[in-house]
């Protein structure tokens, strides 16, 4: 079993924080850009209104 201070950890695109691997993401871990929903919706408003 990994500890949780061993997961790969990624800064999200939006608000610059740091993430960690979550099981769900297993699959498509490199396409993750952003650490929730509520980041990649106000994320994506905000390049709509630009």
């Amino acid at each position: 079993m990994r500890r949780t201070a061993d997961l790969p950890t990624k800064c999200c695109a939006h608000c610059q924080r740091s993430y960690r691997w979550r099981r769900k993401w297993a699959r498509c871990w490199d396409e993750v850009r952003y650490c929730s929903e509520r980041c990649r919706r106000t994320a994506r408003l905000a390049r709509r209104q630009a």
